[in-house]
């Protein structure tokens, strides 16, 4: 495989951009923070914002002793139970021993008077982070991007495969009836963030909960398994080096973690809006299609089902939970990203698309 000149892989590492409007950092009082946990920084950071997190913010802190990254939650109404930046420090440092893909944490800080509410600091990964395209001179033929998808599954199955027990990450296990759990759990955070000009899924929500599943196990799931939650190697971009955004992250059923992440997975020959609401590149010429991502993952781990529809439809109207829960907040003025502006578009495109799905099963 072709490896990126150093020149190139300089020029396609993912950066930070300026800090949005409404979306303020006080960087000095974050170095001074870091300074009582005993850094010693001589200068004040290079401070950016990177353009994903639609949930938590972003932001990377380039000291001349330390390249930094922190995330904070979102001003504004939030779901209960999330945005709890304790928790996704704590959940990084079990994970770090054990899935070397996580960052090196730094620390985290619960007094919400600093910058306005808790955040935390890791270490960044330095490489590249696959958006809706890869960065211009990354360029992956057939038998690269099929390769990209197929790490990016076993990064998956790795983390699916981590000894919970002996980690100390069982502390996160509600035991079983997880898959219920989650269904219930989403329906509640619909409700609560519904706005006027969206679907009711009411016949989805039916057909869920007549179709839900017992679990098939219960281990370690990331629940947002996406290329742009994985950072490449800058020199090898099919080599994945780094994992981000472990905000939903717990102890769960796996089959619930790959159905939400195929989600996203849009293929060659998907329908024009499904297309239009891209945000990683998936389907690049050679890359799996989300079946055979199915059937790789299901041929390796050994775990199969007779009810697969059920993991994809739920993903489908999870992900419409979560585009809805953003859109709350922008219809609300509790945020300015003009990113938000047409989510509401996208949460009835999915109430259609899980429609179709069922349908298809008679």
């Amino acid at each position: 495989m072709t490896e990126l000149s150093k020149s190139v892989s300089d020029g396609v590492i993912d950066k930070g951009s300026t800090v949005r409007k409404g979306d303020e950092l006080n960087a000095d009082v974050v170095t001074g923070w870091l300074r009582t946990q005993g850094w010693t920084l001589s200068d004040e950071p290079e401070l950016t914002q990177y353009s994903g997190g639609a949930s938590n913010w972003t932001y990377r802190l380039k000291y001349p002793e330390a390249d930094l990254i922190l995330r904070r939650p979102p001003k504004g109404t939030k779901a209960k139970g999330a945005h709890d930046m304790g928790r996704e420090f704590r959940i990084q440092s079990q994970l770090r021993p054990v899935y070397p893909y996580v960052p090196n944490m730094v620390g985290h800080c619960a007094d919400e008077s600093l910058i306005g509410s808790e955040f935390y600091v890791m270490h960044r990964i330095e490489g590249i982070i696959p958006r809706k395209h890869m960065p211009r001179g990354v360029q992956l033929n057939r038998e690269q991007a099929r390769q990209l998808s197929i790490n990016f599954l076993d990064r998956l199955i790795e983390l699916h495969q981590i000894d919970i027990h002996a980690s100390g990450l069982d502390s996160l296990s509600k035991g079983g009836g997880y898959t219920r759990r989650q269904l219930d759990g989403w329906n509640q955070r619909y409700d609560k963030a519904r706005t006027w000009n969206v679907s009711s899924f009411n016949k989805v929500r039916r057909w869920l909960d007549l179709n839900c599943p017992e679990d098939v196990k219960l281990c370690m799931i990331h629940n947002d398994w996406r290329l742009d939650n994985v950072v490449l190697s800058p020199t090898n971009p099919t080599e994945i080096i780094g994992t981000l955004d472990w905000e939903l992250a717990t102890v769960g059923d796996p089959l619930m973690d790959l159905g939400s992440g195929i989600t996203y997975w849009v293929q060659g020959d998907d329908n024009f809006l499904m297309k239009m609401l891209q945000r990683q590149p998936s389907n690049l010429p050679g890359m799996m299609t989300r079946q055979e991502m199915v059937d790789y993952y299901m041929e390796k781990t050994g775990i199969h089902t007779n009810n697969w529809t059920f993991y994809e439809v739920f993903g489908l109207f999870r992900i419409a939970v979560i585009a809805q829960q953003i859109y709350y907040r922008y219809y609300h003025k509790q945020t300015r990203n003009p990113a938000f502006k047409n989510f509401w578009i996208m949460v009835n495109y999915f109430d259609w698309r899980c429609k179709s799905l069922i349908k298809k099963l008679g």
